[in-house]
């Protein structure tokens, strides 16, 4: 199914809401219903990978 969501929290201290956020919004900015806060939605999820293999 290519119509998933991502949950984020809002950042605003005094909301903290779990919102439920597309997946075609990765990249923009979304405004938090609770609060009116901005929020700007990460591209992707960042892989950790080794700095360095000794």
């Amino acid at each position: 199914m290519s119509d998933q969501s991502l949950r984020m929290m809002c950042p605003n201290l005094t909301c903290r809401k779990v919102l439920s956020v597309p997946e075609a919004a990765r990249g923009k900015t979304v405004r938090c219903k609770q609060c009116g806060t901005n929020i700007r939605v990460p591209n992707k999820a960042t892989e950790e990978s080794p700095s360095s293999k000794s």
